[in-house]
């Protein structure tokens, strides 16, 4: 070998050498981490939901914490501020799809963590996080509440545990993205445009629509089953059927029609719509049992086809909250399936039928 060639490769080695440093020091190196947290009359719950962040930020865990004030008419920036958080304020009361914008405007950390402020964050949720994001595909990272939500009354609870139920057993990716307790780079999250604010004027399905953009843009969601929170949201019946039909259903049935159709996860996969179907024939039949004779049988043979599809959701429960409450949230989760499917089936025809295109706007 001539020292020309001899040289030649020894210079090669040294350049592989050097990249491979550089491509460990690039993996190793520590993400930092944004926390923001949209508030609009959070005092009474800061006490409780900023105390664990600004631990994490003492314990270095978190590189910054950001509470944005929404122009609450109460002590939440005073408070906040008090408590040792950066606190950004709206110019206007915008929701808090605008005031998460506002903050990543600002924020430093290569993470934003979204964290609402009516939610608990379980220790370890940063560890948690940057476990997600080693992986360069992962451009967003939501959780689940845990199994002992705040609000006692039964309702409540089932409406939090459901939440948990979907989020934990989905696969590992999703096409959405949560807020509640949910990452994203941020420059991935900047890049795309935040929060559409202009089309979810009020809280609804922003934070859906944006893990749809992530993911059309090429990006990957993971769902992480150990990142996870406490909701203290208490709920009532009234307020779950607006939210659900309104502020969800409706807005989000559109947007998937718009797209091209039905997703197959979560709370609209393809076993929650068999679910959804018999639910509807259940409820259809309760008529006819009460005037046909021997019509009853129908009834309770469709009541025991729910059940035995809805066993897995019995059975967690059951394990939550015992047989009365298991069977309270199993009856009303029928009722939740009649009218969700009643929107996207109203939905379909407002597509279809009345030609009414592209309306995602939410009033």
């Amino acid at each position: 070998m001539t020292g020309l060639g001899a040289a030649a490769m020894r210079q090669q080695a040294d350049t592989e050498e050097a990249a491979s440093e550089a491509k460990g020091d690039v993996a190793e190196r520590r993400l930092t981490i944004s926390v923001v947290m949209p508030a609009y009359r959070a005092e009474h719950l800061l006490p409780k939901v900023l105390a664990p962040l600004m631990a994490m930020q003492a314990a270095g865990e978190v590189d910054e914490v950001i509470v944005v004030d929404d122009r609450s008419p109460d002590g939440t920036a005073g408070l906040a501020r008090q408590m040792g958080a950066g606190v950004l304020t709206t110019p206007v009361n915008g929701g808090p799809g605008a005031a998460r914008n506002l903050a990543a405007e600002h924020a430093r950390g290569d993470i934003l963590w979204f964290v609402d402020s009516d939610v608990i964050a379980w220790p370890g949720g940063p560890a948690t996080i940057r476990r997600a994001f080693a992986d360069p595909r992962i451009q967003a990272v939501f959780g689940s509440y845990d199994t002992t939500p705040e609000g006692q009354p039964w309702f409540s609870r089932y409406k939090n545990l459901m939440h948990r139920y979907y989020h934990q057993r989905a696969r590992d990716t999703a096409t959405t993205f949560w807020a509640g307790c949910g990452a994203v780079r941020a420059d991935t999250f900047r890049q795309i445009g935040g929060f559409d604010v202009d089309t979810y004027k009020v809280p609804s399905i922003e934070d859906i629509e944006l893990g749809e953009r992530i993911v059309r843009a090429g990006g990957l969601i993971r769902v992480e089953p150990e990142l996870q929170a406490k909701h203290l949201k208490v709920w009532t019946i009234r307020n779950a059927i607006f939210t659900d039909i309104f502020r969800r259903a409706l807005p989000w049935s559109r947007l998937m029609i718009n797209r091209g159709g039905l997703v197959d996860e979560l709370n609209v996969g393809r076993a929650e719509r068999l679910r959804a179907g018999v639910a509807g024939l259940l409820l259809c039949s309760l008529p006819f049992a009460l005037f046909l004779s021997g019509a009853w049988m129908v009834t309770l043979g469709l009541l025991a086809l729910a059940a035995l599809l809805n066993w897995p959701l019995l059975r967690f429960m059951n394990a939550n909250g015992g047989p009365l409450f298991a069977l309270r949230a199993f009856l009303y989760h029928q009722l939740y399936y009649v009218y969700s499917a009643g929107a996207y089936s109203w939905c379909l025809f407002e597509f279809h039928v009345l030609g009414v295109k592209n309306r995602l706007h939410v009033p």
